[in-house]
Formats: structure tokens, C-alpha cells, sequence
């Protein structure tokens, strides 16, 4: 009987020991970082570098082949030539290794010789029992085991996985969404997916109780069927956002030379998408946006956003950020513009929706505000500039403060409502921040951004409701 998938891939997730083969003492080369990045990362797992010719390696004792590590190894990574793959996977299946990485290029992407040395590396691991990913990627991090072996820095931890065709970009936008402040579970590289596919991946990843939010960057599918019974599944419990790449017959073209892939009819990806659920982004970078948000707040109840800003300029935006992507931002009933209205400083506007606070300066009118507004039947989304100071040293101000910001980040949870907040980018950084990221609020440094965040809970949220009236779900 076959285990199921999270055991099947414990010793790729959860390696207990890892061997580099091909490990190397030369900066840059791939088998150098394969060894230096774990190391550096706090990996707590047994690490055996493979070099015939060299005694240590980083420090750690280095043996001749992979047959002569005295004990146990879960996961193989290979950074040798893609010619001599075959041979070392043999004498990793005698050894016992349960799982791979080959990072080694020179496979299916080049042509009909590399596809047939593709294919028998392939065969090889699939009767020894071993699961790998790749060939031709730049391997993964996994914030649980503190195991990285595809950046130079640490990711910050949080509930996205990242599922990547391409190691360069998918490097690239984790890098670029992680810089942003957004928190990450998994990063996984699978260049030419030979044995493990994107179907195998979001099944795993579906069922990995750390993973909040699932995105892809695809390129083309292996199985596509597989793919998307499997997303399916998944969706009805977490969300999965993709962005496809290879839209046009020019960038289809340009998959096959990089992974082997085929990208197929974008039409009909598309209406595989919106049939089983799957959110789709057209911009590489707005999936981490939505994201972020599903990974940490609630969904919500519909689409009507309650927009709360410290100026006139800053709600103007925001309001039009919400239009163009269907999200409605209601004039506020009497009842609540008046409760908020006795909050305000005296030259501030009537509060109508969105909501100009004036810079007014006190720290808990904002709190007030958006506790009224997420006890609003009328409204389900929140979207507030966040009240941070910097270098303040008066400990009433900062205890007030303090007191200020989480009974902010208990909003969400006390009402059930999603709050997403603004601020600069400069402003993203001390204490104060830090104790709202911890307790779950997401942050942006644009209207457009939190707007993305908006759109996306919302989406999810219909796309939950949907299943939950289907046929299969009663």
C-alpha cells in the first residue's frame, strides 16, 4: 500500500542527515554553497560532504562516495556533472536513501541526449524507492528544519510555500516578496520535474499543516489532470495562487529550452483555474501580496471595504485601488459616521467612508475607529494606516503605545474581520511593528498592495462558499 504523501516525502521535508555529492572547498561552485548554505542557515541535521579527493569540507569530514558514510542518509544532493547522475543515484538506492535534490543541469532542457540521461537517472531513483526533486533547480528551504540550500540569506518565517519552475526567478520574487516583509514556510526550486511534479508538491503541501497559503510560478504542467484533481482537494482547505508564465507563443517557446516544459492552450488554464478554484495573478509579484493576507487574517464575510487613513490624498487612492478590482467602498450608515465623527479632531471631514483622520496625533483614536467599524454589519474588510513613532523615549507614549497596538492586531480576531494595514516602508521596522507582524497583521507600503490583499481574501472567501454549497461538499 503507498504511504501517504507526507510520509512518502518526510525524508525530502524533514531530512534527519543530508549528503552533498560533489561537495566542493571552491567558492561559488554549486557544491561548496550546497554545503556552506545549511551550515550558515542552523540546519540541525548530520551533513556528509562527498569529494574523493578532498579530507574536509567547510570544516566537516568529507568521505570518498556515498557508500562510505557510516550512518543513515535521507537526503542525496547532487551538484555533479549531469553525465555521472545515473551512476552516483545507483549507489545512492544501495545506500538507502529515501530522497533527492539534483541541482546538476545538462538534462531534458538541452535536447533528446540529455532527456534519455534524464529518463534512466529517472528510472534509477523510481526502483530504488527514492523521490527527488529536479533535475536543473537551485534546491529549497524549509523554515522548519532551518535547511537552506537556495539563497544567500534567511527567508523570514511565516505561512507561504513557494512552489518555483524556475530556481533564478522564483529566487528572485522570494527575495523581492521576503524584502517586503512577507513570512515564508517552503521554497522549492523543481526545474525539470522528472520524478516529482507540481501535482505531487501541492498534494504534499496541501496536507503539511505549517503551509497557510500555497503559490506557484508554472510554466508548464506534467499531468495536468493529476494537477488540478489534487488543487481541488486542496483548495477546500487552503488557498492556491498561481502565476503561469509562458502566456504567449513566444514566452511558450522559451519554456521548453528552460524546463522542459510545455506550456499549453493559456485559454484552457485559465478555465481549468476558475473551475477548481485556483487564484490566479498576472503580475509575478501581486501573488505574494494576496498571499501574505490569506496566510494570516480571516476571510471575509463579502467585498465592502471600510478605508480609514491619516489623509485626504492617501484615502483617494485607495478607494480607486478597491474600485478597479471590484472591491466597494459603501458610504457608511448615520448611525456609525456619527459614533466616528465625535472621534475625530474638529477639522477633520465628516467620516463618510473612506475615513480622513486629519493626522490627528493620539494614539488610541485609531483603535476606537476601527473597532467601531468592524462592528458594522456593513463592513468586511479593513484597511488602516498604521499609527507607528519612531524614537520616542517618553515611557508614557511608549506604554500608551504599546497598549495602542495590540488592541489593534486583536481586531481580527475579536470581530472576525480582516485588518490590513499601510505604512512606509521606513516605518516597517522596531518594536511596535514587530508586535503586530507577530500577531498576524500584514502590512503594505501602498494602496494597490493592500487593495491586492483585499481582493484576494475576498476572492477566497467566494471560492470557500462555493464548495461549501456543491453537491460533494453536503
Amino acid at each position: 500500500m503507498q504511504k501517504p504523501i507526507i510520509e512518502e516525502l518526510k525524508p525530502l521535508f524533514l531530512p534527519e542527515s543530508i549528503a552533498i555529492i560533489g561537495a566542493s572547498n571552491t567558492d561559488g561552485k554549486w557544491g561548496n554553497m550546497m554545503v556552506t548554505r545549511p551550515v550558515q542557515s542552523g540546519y540541525r541535521g548530520r551533513i556528509y560532504p562527498i569529494n574523493p579527493k578532498e579530507k574536509t569540507i567547510y570544516g566537516l569530514k568529507a568521505y570518498p562516495s556515498i557508500g562510505d558514510v557510516p550512518d543513515a542518509v535521507d537526503l542525496a544532493i547532487f551538484t555533479i556533472p549531469a553525465e555521472m547522475v545515473p551512476s552516483a543515484m545507483e549507489a545512492c538506492v544501495k545506500k538507502g536513501v529515501r530522497a533527492g535534490v539534483i541541482i546538476s543541469a545538462g538534462f531534458a532542457e538541452t535536447g533528446p541526449k540529455g532527456e534519455k540521461l534524464q529518463n534512466e537517472t529517472a528510472r534509477i531513483a523510481r526502483n530504488g524507492g527514492i523521490r527527488f526533486i529536479g533535475p536543473n533547480c537551485m534546491g529549497f528551504w524549509s523554515s522548519t528544519i532551518r535547511l537552506n540550500t537556495a539563497f544567500q540569506f534567511m527567508p523570514k518565517p511565516g505561512g507561504i510555500s513557494f512552489v518555483s519552475q524556475s530556481g533564478t526567478m522564483g529566487g528572485y520574487l522570494l527575495e523581492t516578496a521576503n524584502n517586503k516583509g512577507y513570512g515564508f514556510n517552503s521554497f522549492l526550486s523543481v526545474g525539470n520535474q522528472a520524478d516529482l511534479s507540481m501535482a505531487d508538491y501541492v498534494e504534499y503541501l496541501g496536507e503539511d499543516p505549517m503551509t497557510k497559503v500555497i503559490v506557484l510560478y508554472i510554466e508548464g504542467l506534467k499531468n495536468a489532470g493529476r494537477f488540478m484533481e489534487n488543487a481541488a482537494k486542496v483548495i477546500r482547505k487552503k488557498p492556491i495562487i498561481v502565476y503561469k508564465a509562458g502566456r504567449t507563443e513566444s514566452g511558450s517557446r522559451a519554456t521548453m529550452s528552460h524546463t522542459a516544459s510545455i506550456a499549453g492552450s493559456d485559454t484552457v488554464f485559465e478555465a481549468a483555474c476558475r473551475q477548481v478554484g485556483i487564484i490566479r495573478t498576472y503580475d509575478v509579484i501581486h501573488a505574494f501580496d494576496l498571499a501574505e493576507a490569506l496566510s494570516k487574517q480571516p476571510l471575509p464575510g463579502g467585498n465592502r471595504v471600510a478605508i480609514v487613513s491619516g489623509g485626504g490624498g492617501h484615502c483617494v487612492v485607495s478607494t480607486d485601488a478597491c474600485g478597479v478590482l471590484g472591491l466597494e467602498v459603501p458610504e457608511l450608515d448615520k448611525k456609525t459616521s456619527e459614533k466616528i465623527h465625535k472621534l475625530l479632531l474638529p477639522h477633520a471631514p465628516f467620516p463618510k467612508n473612506p475615513i480622513d483622520m486629519a493626522a490627528d496625533p493620539r494614539l488610541d483614536t485609531v483603535t476606537k475607529i476601527l473597532s467601531i467599524l468592524a462592528e458594522d454589519p456593513h463592513i468586511d474588510i479593513i484597511m488602516a494606516t498604521a499609527p507607528f513613532f519612531r524614537d520616542i523615549t517618553e515611557p508614557k507614549i511608549i506604554r500608551k503605545l504599546l497598549d495602542t497596538v495590540v488592541a489593534l492586531s486583536e481586531i481580527p480576531h475579536q470581530f472576525g474581520k480582516p485588518l490590513l494595514a499601510m505604512t512606509h516602508r521606513s516605518r516597517m521596522q522596531g518594536i511596535f511593528f514587530e508586535i503586530m507582524k507577530n500577531k498576524g497583521i500584514p502590512f503594505y507600503e501602498f494602496p494597490e498592495e493592500a487593495a491586492r490583499a483585499a481582493y484576494g481574501l475576498f476572492r477566497y472567501s467566494e471560492i470557500r462558499k462555493r464548495f461549501a454549497s456543491s453537491p460533494e461538499a453536503s
